[in-house]
């Protein structure tokens, strides 16, 4: 079985390296969001666009990840069928560490996450300046969770 491991935080966008403005252009659809089945279309800031169907299972910081390379056509077809519920994206490496800024109807919503090979791995020390808030344990920050929204206004607990 193929595990994702994964730490998740908001990101201080304001303290983020200048070169932090460009990145890989991502949307992806909800096709079922239990089990969360996403096609994925990425178009990277260099070369030609490329397209995923992933599922995966319960749990948000370790939980099982099937990836699958797919024809660019068929994932454009399957984003039609996806009720819109969609996530748009820039998609930015930084180190250890993946950025991605929203955009569209999530547009100000900023996060960070870090993925690792084992489950006893640590965080990288010291933390980045930008690194926020973690949120792993939070089901709302899923991007499962995210396409439901109709539009980003932060966390209901935050108001």
């Amino acid at each position: 079985m193929a595990l994702e491991i994964e730490r998740r935080f908001l990101v201080l966008p304001d303290k983020l390296p200048k070169r932090a403005s460009r990145g890989d252009s991502i949307i992806q659809g909800f096709l079922s969001f239990e089990p969360v089945v996403r096609i994925r279309i990425l178009k990277p800031a260099k070369g030609k666009p490329c397209a995923f169907l992933t599922v995966k299972g319960k749990g948000l910081r370790i939980r099982a990840e099937y990836e699958y390379e797919i024809p660019l056509a068929d994932a454009r077809r399957l984003l039609k069928l996806t009720s819109g519920y969609l996530i748009e994206k820039t998609r930015i490496p930084i180190g250890p560490w993946t950025i991605d800024r929203y955009a569209g109807r999530h547009k100000g919503l900023w996060t960070a996450e870090i993925e690792f090979k084992s489950r006893r791995a640590e965080l990288p020390k010291p933390a980045p300046a930008w690194l926020g808030m973690e949120v792993t344990s939070d089901p709302f920050y899923t991007n499962s969770r995210l396409a439901r929204l109709p539009k980003w206004t932060g966390h209901p607990k935050a108001k």
